[in-house]
């Protein structure tokens, strides 16, 4: 026996001296595949002046699947291809792979998949399916492993070609190779291999017997028997000191301790490496001894299965990661849809799908750190892990969601919020936790997916509840998620088709009456006729991030106006426009102020942004910065709504504005309740020692308008000055009350 540094199998050298791949002239032609250029080129390099079996390389180039498929349709005789997995779409490697062996019929040539993300592995039914000899990570294919592998492959390419001209056996060979693939771990693995070599060679499977090494294999009570046919078949699980049959047990030792394969003159010991450490051996006995064809015949089998042995822990690793949250050691998504489809077919009455959020997960993440993070949720899936019995399956289906599916009496609302009670034990600290819930029947539903996609609805609406809530799912419920859904459907047509407007109405001077500017307002009018207010669907346009590039219409087309407006003769007018916080946070956004400025020609004071208190959420810090940037160059700012959201003195006093706008929900019932009235006040006298002007929203007649100013309030807007007009018909109104 002679050992060969690029096999991971050791036989009897061969003679190849005969061989044409000693020619000078004759190369291993190589196809590499990738859509970057430079991977091509470090393949070059990496590859420069290098021989594989006495035979030099050519390397052929494609850029994409497409082209790689026209290579093989002109071209013969390529050994290896290094195929990327994501080029002109996210499955081209895959497509390629499909198209090279069902399209080109091209069984032989040896496939090795690369990949720059180890998460873009193919699915382990994938490898099978299309004979996909190796993975590697582009990151692994330094100069050596890229030679070994080459090596490897190569090897086995060369071999299938030889035995391709001269014994059908090799279709058995492939065969095994894709079958081999696809068992889910080694036992399977060994089982097939034992009924392989048997139809290989042409015995009977009576004399063959697997064992594997463990994980300590310098001690011989490690190795054990995982499979075996005929009369050894009740050895399996046995320790190989216990096979009666001391020639076996010896021979099945020295391979799994030596790493190499032995030919007896009616026997073989075959040794498959499945890793640098691990592996197992096969012994096989034949009436018959073992002809010469046969012995080339099983140095094949195992060069092709050895590279099947190495890819059982990538598949059972992706099998892992396709039903398993490492993180938590719970199943995810994929395997509770899984188990919610079982349940449903099963009947399903009474149960249910909880989704657990954890309330604030982000910000507390941000504030105390990835580690707590990490610990929180870890916490989160042992308590729901520990005190539910197994009629409850747990999952974590995202990074701060869990989810149970039970019985629905041991999952109402009330039960779980109890299990959060207790606080959690953190780096030796209680912390409080809370969360929201979406539940969701199963009865009813058609599949898995459906009564997740139940739940979800239910916990966004819980969600926007606040901390601590919980809905259940009802017809209700899906009629409303549904509805909204069309409504963003119909929101973008709208917007494509410009089917937005944009009114304006005009803001009045409380002290003098004079108008003092406008403030530009979004419209909608549904093809059915109906005109959607704006608090429907200015928050779906938020939520879907629509806004951003409604606001970058918006304020070019408002700045515009204003334009013609001065040039009327009203040189003095301001314009308003809303601002989303999702706006305020595009980097762009302080550049795209002061190009629209540029262009329409417009001084930044006649423009003032309104945007609402919930900017205080999205970083304090950032947000000062970016006001007083736009604030220095003469742009006024505004809080709009001032009162119903996040009202901080704190904050108040740090933001760089010039108006506080009072809601109109206070300006209205100002005439009602002295309630009312003093929380006008007090926002007015909070804008006085701000030093900050105050804005009433929703002013309906004069009264309110007189009751406004003698508060100090300084402008006003409302019906009873104008409703808001089209551009013409502003015009008209600003000409008549100058």
């Amino acid at each position: 026996m002679a050992q060969d540094a690029d096999d991971d199998l050791l036989f009897i050298e061969e003679d190849h001296s005969t061989d044409d791949e000693s020619a000078p002239d004759y190369c291993w032609r190589i196809l590499i595949v990738d859509d970057d250029r430079d991977v091509h080129e470090a393949t070059e390099f990496a590859l420069s002046g290098v021989e594989i079996l006495g035979r030099r390389l050519q390397l052929i180039h494609a850029y994409s699947g497409r082209e790689a498929i026209a290579v093989l349709e002109r071209e013969n005789d390529i050994a290896v291809v290094l195929l990327d997995v994501v080029m002109e779409s996210d499955d081209a490697g895959l497509k390629t792979v499909e198209a090279i062996r069902q399209e080109l019929m091209l069984f032989n040539i040896r496939i090795i998949l690369r990949t720059g993300q180890p998460g873009q592995a193919p699915e382990a039914d994938t490898i099978a399916r299309y004979d996909i000899n190796d993975y590697k990570t582009k990151s692994e294919l330094t100069h050596a492993r890229l030679y070994a592998t080459l090596t490897s492959a190569i090897r086995s390419y060369n071999q299938l070609q030889r035995l391709d001209e001269s014994r059908k056996g090799l279709e058995k060979i492939v065969a095994a190779s894709n079958q081999f693939i696809a068992e889910k771990g080694l036992h399977a693995f060994a089982e097939g291999v034992i009924t392989q070599l048997a139809g290989l060679i042409g015995v009977a499977p009576e004399g063959l017997v697997c064992a594997a090494s463990g994980e300590d294999a310098d001690h011989p009570d490690q190795f054990r028997v995982i499979a075996a046919a005929g009369r050894y078949s009740h050895l399996i699980q046995h320790r190989l000191e216990e096979i009666d049959n001391l020639h076996i047990a010896r021979s099945l030792n020295q391979a799994l301790r030596n790493h190499y394969s032995t030919v007896g003159r009616r026997d073989i010991t075959l040794y498959f490496r499945k890793n640098n450490e691990e592996g197992f051996a096969a012994y096989i006995e034949s009436a018959e001894p073992i002809r010469e064809i046969d012995q080339h015949l099983l140095e094949v089998f195992c060069t092709n299965i050895a590279l099947c042995a190495k890819n059982i822990d990538l598949v059972t690793e992706l099998r892992r990661d396709a039903l398993m949250d490492r993180q938590v050691a719970l199943p995810n998504r994929n395997a509770l849809v899984i188990e919610l489809d079982r349940r449903i077919q099963a009947g399903g009455t009474g149960e249910v799908v909880a989704l657990v959020d954890i309330d604030q997960f982000a910000a507390t993440n941000d504030m105390l750190g990835h580690h707590y993070g990490d610990a929180l949720l870890s916490a989160t899936a042992q308590r729901l892990r520990v005190l539910y019995d197994s009629s409850v399956y747990v999952a974590r289906v995202a990074g701060d969601a869990f989810a149970l599916a039970g019985p629905g009496r041991l999952l109402d609302s009330a039960s779980i919020h109890r299990l959060f009670a207790p606080p959690f034990l953190i780096d030796d600290i209680d912390h409080a936790v809370s969360v929201c819930l979406g539940i969701a029947p199963l009865d009813g539903c058609a599949d898995g997916q459906d009564v997740l996609k139940n739940a979800y609805v239910a916990l966004r609406r819980a969600k926007a509840l606040g901390i601590g809530q919980s809905l259940t799912f009802s017809p209700d419920i899906g009629q409303a998620a549904r509805e909204r859904t069309t409504l963003l459907r119909d929101l973008r047509q709208a917007f494509e088709r410009r089917e937005l407007s944009i009114v304006y109405q005009p803001q009045i001077d409380l002290s003098t009456g004079k108008i003092i500017g406008a403030e530009a307002l979004l419209r909608w009018k549904h093809p059915s006729g109906e005109f959607i207010p704006p608090d429907r669907f200015i928050p779906i346009a938020e939520q879907s991030g629509l806004i951003v590039a409604m606001g970058r219409w918006l304020l070019p087309e408002a700045l515009r106006t204003l334009k013609r407006f001065q040039q009327a003769g009203f040189e003095h007018l301001r314009m308003a426009v809303n601002v989303s916080s999702i706006q305020l946070r595009q980097p762009s956004f302080l550049d795209f102020v002061n190009e629209t400025l540029a262009e329409t020609g417009t001084s930044p004071n006649f423009l003032e942004l309104e945007i609402t208190e919930s900017i205080a959420l999205e970083g304090l810090e950032a947000m000062i910065a970016l006001l007083t940037s736009l604030r220095s160059q003469g742009i006024r700012i505004a809080i709009d709504d001032f009162g119903t959201g996040y009202s901080s003195l704190n904050y108040l006093e740090r933001l760089p504005i010039d108006h506080l706008k009072i809601d109109r929900s206070f300006v209205l019932s100002l005439a009602a309740s002295e309630r009312g009235a003093r929380i006008v006040r007090t926002i007015a006298m909070l804008g006085a020692e701000l030093n900050v002007k105050t804005v009433a929203e929703g002013v309906e007649n004069q009264g309110i308008g007189d009751q406004l100013r003698d508060f100090g309030c300084d402008a006003a807007q409302g019906y009873h000055y104008a409703y808001p007009m089209e551009e013409a018909e502003f015009l008209r109104w600003l000409k008549e009350h100058a």
